[in-house]
Order: C-alpha cells, then structure tokens, then sequence
C-alpha cells in the first residue's frame, strides 16, 4: 500500500512539473535542417531527403517536412540533441508519416540511438535503444513496429499493432513509463498498452513447466470414444464406383481393333463411405492434463527494463521501394499530456485541410478526365459524319 501511494506521489508531482523537451523538430527555418540532419557515409548510395509538404497538405510552409525523393533506396540521416536520461521519468517518442505515394514497400519508424553514435557511420548494423514506427511491405505486412534493446539485444513486441497504411499525414505516439508499462497510440488514440515484462520476451518467464514432473501413463485426455457396442454392418461395404448397367456395347465395337469392350464406371448409390463408429463420452476421461508450474530459478525482476543513460540521437534508417514519405513534428518529451496537445496542434490542425485538398485535387482530376473523354467522343462523331458526307458526295 505505502509503495503505490509513493508511486502515486511521483506520477503527481512529475505531472505538475514542467514538461522537458529533449527535441522539436518542425523543419520551420528552411534549408537549415540539413545541418543538422547528418547523412551517413556509411554507403555511397543512399537516398536523397528534400524539404516538402507533398502534394496536398493543411499549410504549404508549416507542412514541409522532409521526404524522400528517389525510389529503391536506403535512407540514412541522424539528428543530435542534448544527451539524458530517462531514469524515473517518462519517455515519449512522437513523429508525423505521410506516406502520400501510396507506398507499397518500405519503413517510416525511427530510432533512437545512444550519444555516442557516430552519424557519419550509421547503418542497419548500429545498435540503437528503441525502433518505433510503421513499416510496410505488401499486403501481408502493415504493422508498428515496437522494438527495444535490452542487455544488447533487440526485442520485438508479441502483439500484432496494424499502422496506417492511407495517403494522409498520421501521428504516432510511443509513451514508456518508469513502472515499465507502455502505451502505443496512433493520432492521438491508444491503439495498444501494457506491461514492458509481458508484451516483449525482456525477462526470462516467471515460471517454468516443472522439470520433474511427466503426464501419468494411466490419465486418459480423450473426452470422446468409438462406442464398443457400435459394430459395422455386414452390407456396409459396397464399392465407390460400379459399371454402368445401363451401357451396351456400340454395334460398330471391333474387339480385335477396339480391344475387350468394357461397360463405363458410374458412381455406385450403394456406396456408403468409411465406416465410423459412434462416438460416446468417455467414462475414464480426466480432463486436459495441465503441466504444473514451478518458478523460475533464471527470473530476476528488474525495475529498470527500459532506462537508457544516454540518449542522444534520433535517427532515420530506411529502405523504401517508392518513395514519397514525409517526416515532420518530431517530439522526445518527458510528457505525455505535452505531446497529445502538441500532436493536436500539428498533426490536429493539418488532418482536415490536407484531406479536403486532395478530395478537391481528385475532383478537379476527374473532371478534366470526364471532360477530355466527352471531348474525343464528340471528335470521333464529327469525323464519322465527315466520313459519311464523303460518301455520300462519290454517290452522287
């Protein structure tokens, strides 16, 4: 009891605080963003990011974030910002994905990675804290990823998170608590939470099937058997198929030529199928047999699953089949009530503007369509009734 009422204590006075903010990005100060996004040399070949709002968005300048611009590339850029920890507080991991090219194959997640990365070498091979993000690939493959480092290896999320996968700017939220639990949410709607020690294989289990102890020989776990007194009848089996009865020999049949005439096969309505017998409860039936369970002597609890002390860098680290993503309102704060209005702000404000711009583009689009189809159909008439006065002029 006194423990969750100091727990309650933290979670109050960590709310009244001032909300820290360890990185705002907003692309708002023009080509200024490639200093401080570092590419990596890591590979001689990687994509190239452009400052952009896309094709259809709320604002065209606050909307610039950056995209990628060439198809079948790796993507490698990195920012740095003040190195801390998130020891007792909470982490929060907050970005925009526009995937406005309709992307059938390729990554929008982040990662962050620990202060002393070095941005001029970073790759798929850099080890990193936390993964998060939608990727994409194909119809089988939509999901968020959720991925964090623990004792130097990566551990992947047990749940099933679906991401967006339309044209439209959305916001995703990754919120890590000091009690390692988790939240997940997606424009600005829990779409998943729990415990850090029972979505991801962190921690070994708490208990284990108990070595020691088998399945008895004698326990029956069939509820139902073959009745005893069931026996088959003796006229239950008949042959699947028959020669047809009905059939007679052609009048023009050779068998010297033809071969032995031998009537077709029909199916035989006297054919029963395989024999089953009955099914009753089983009177010696025990239940499910449940292994029992002892503890774990390899389970250590341990209260600092997810705490980094040094965080420091955010990174982009992709490969996109068709590109076109837009990055933008990147957030790491300490509070999550601080990047749910920020997102609201940002991502809230651009949502309805950006859509109702491309239902408007898609309109106009279908409009010229319907107007140059009327146009070559009144074209094509005009040119048959020319055809039909040339004719009628070499008749006369």
């Amino acid at each position: 009891m006194r423990v969750a009422i100091l727990l309650l204590a933290a979670l109050a006075a960590q709310s009244l605080a001032e909300p820290r903010i360890y990185l705002k990005e907003e692309f708002a100060d023009g080509d200024a963003w490639e200093k401080r996004w570092i590419e990596s040399k890591h590979r001689s070949d990687y994509g190239k990011f452009i400052l952009h709002a896309g094709k259809f968005y709320g604002d065209s300048e606050k909307d610039k974030g950056i995209q990628t611009s060439q198809d079948v590339k790796f993507y490698a850029r990195s920012i740095r910002f003040e190195e801390f920890n998130n020891e007792g507080q909470t982490l929060v991991i907050q970005f925009t994905v526009k995937h406005e090219q309709n992307i059938d194959c390729g990554g929008g997640y982040i990662k962050l990675f620990p202060a002393n990365l070095n941005q001029e070498d970073m790759s798929g091979n850099s080890p990193y804290y936390i993964m998060f993000g939608p990727d994409i690939c194909g119809p089988e493959t939509k999901k968020v990823h959720v991925i964090f480092s623990y004792k130097g290896e990566n551990y992947l999320i047990k749940k099933d998170i679906r991401c967006k996968d339309d044209e439209y700017t959305h916001l995703y939220t990754l919120i890590v608590h000091f009690n390692n639990t988790y939240e997940v949410k997606i424009d600005n709607e829990k779409v998943e939470f729990g415990s850090l020690e029972d979505d991801w294989d962190l921690l070994p289990p708490k208990t284990i099937k108990d070595p020691n102890t088998e399945k008895p020989e004698d326990w029956d776990d069939r509820e139902k058997i073959n009745d005893p007194d069931d026996v088959k009848p003796k006229d239950w089996d008949k042959p699947e198929s028959i020669p047809d009865p009905d059939a007679k020999k052609p009048t023009d049949w050779d068998d010297e030529i033809d071969g032995e005439w031998e009537p077709p096969m029909i199916q035989n309505p006297e054919y029963k199928g395989e024999w089953k017998a009955h099914q009753i409860n089983n009177p010696n039936f025990k239940g499910n047999w449940v292994h029992p369970e002892i503890d774990n002597p390899e389970y250590k609890p341990d209260s600092n699953i997810c705490q980094y002390d040094n965080i420091g860098i955010l990174g982009l680290d992709l490969w996109q089949v068709k590109s076109g993503t837009i990055f933008d309102n990147f957030l790491i704060t300490n509070d999550a009530k601080y990047a749910e209005e920020y997102g609201n702000q940002t991502w809230g404000i651009t949502k309805v503007a950006e859509k109702k711009m491309k239902q408007l583009q898609e309109k106009e689009m279908k409009a010229q369509k319907e107007e140059k189809a009327e146009m070559e159909e009144e074209g094509k008439e005009e040119k048959e009734g020319d055809m039909e006065m040339d004719t009628h002029k070499y008749e006369l």
